[in-house]
């Protein structure tokens, strides 16, 4: 558990994130805002269909943003992104246009996202120690 003898991993300071994480992170807030929008078509064009490739690609983007950054941060980041997109289409427009309807495909997509991105976000990669693969006890 150590981190190059440097004591516990958790005991280090706080370091500032890179320029290519920062940039990773903020290119996967726009691909859940777009996930997000993309999705918002689908989901009501192609009923059972739309709906499901929606949440699929969604949660792609989630679980895809982790694997990429190698933490929970690259779930949370899409999940923004695509938060920010959905809540932006769901305002109605001063002259009384909206994008979801007040149907049960646009509610279980709005709450079928939320899950999966906190589902994500939670079985993403957290921090872990820089090991060998052996066992620790051997």
């Amino acid at each position: 558990m150590s981190s190059g003898g440097r004591g516990s991993m958790l005991a280090q300071p706080l370091q500032a994130p890179s320029a290519g994480r920062v940039a990773a992170l903020v290119g996967l807030v726009v691909l859940g805002a777009v996930v997000g929008a993309a999705g918002a078509l689908v989901q009501a064009g192609w009923f059972p269909g739309g709906l499901l490739l929606a949440l699929a690609g969604a949660a792609g983007v989630f679980l895809g943003g982790a694997r990429a950054v190698a933490s929970r941060s690259g779930a949370v980041a899409p999940a923004f992104g695509w938060v920010v997109a959905v809540i932006f289409l769901t305002a109605s427009r001063p002259e009384g246009d909206f994008l979801f309807g007040a149907g049960g495909g646009s509610y279980l997509f709005l709450l079928g996202g939320m899950a999966l991105a906190v589902i994500c976000a939670t079985i993403g990669l957290g921090r872990q120690p820089e090991a060998g693969g052996a066992r620790l006890g051997k």
